[in-house]
């Protein structure tokens, strides 16, 4: 399954729209007013279905993922020089990028791909493109984006 997840322009608070191959809105993901990023994400029918928080007051930056209100996870970014890895206590996956934190794998405990995302640079907004193996990994996949995509924005301001 191949998601294009594509940050709106003129949003005041960060806020995407994800869609499928076919066009059709899959997720909508809105920015809230916090302390940290909060991002709302909601399915095609406007129902809120998870959402990424960011973790204040932490050396490193820290985000805990959330399906409905149920706690499933959180990534946090580690210390490296070039290229950007990330520790993720949420099904054993981990994630790591290029050097230009451009492109990144998520695999499973076994090394198995899980998905691969992949920034789309001709864009006048942050786009990126998921590449899932399994439909039912598409939602924890797409928050482990917004974190690190919110990370990066941090990073920026």
């Amino acid at each position: 399954m191949k998601l294009l997840f594509k940050q709106r322009m003129f949003s005041w608070l960060c806020s995407y729209d994800v869609f499928d191959e076919a066009g059709q809105t899959v997720y909508t993901v809105k920015g809230e007013l916090s302390w940290g990023h909060k991002l709302r994400i909601y399915d095609a029918n406007g129902q809120a279905i998870g959402c990424v928080k960011q973790v204040v007051l932490t050396w490193l930056p820290k985000f805990e993922m959330y399906l409905g209100d149920e706690y499933i996870g959180s990534i946090n970014r580690e210390f490296t020089f070039f290229k950007p890895k990330y520790n993720i206590d949420c099904n054993g996956w981990q994630v790591e990028g290029d050097w230009c934190e451009w492109d990144y794998n998520i695999v499973n405990a076994s090394g198995q791909q899980i998905a691969t995302i992949t920034k789309e640079i001709w864009n006048w907004t942050d786009t990126y493109s998921i590449e899932v193996l399994d439909y039912n990994d598409a939602l924890t996949a797409l928050m482990l984006v917004l974190a690190i995509d919110a990370e990066k924005c941090s990073r920026d301001d």
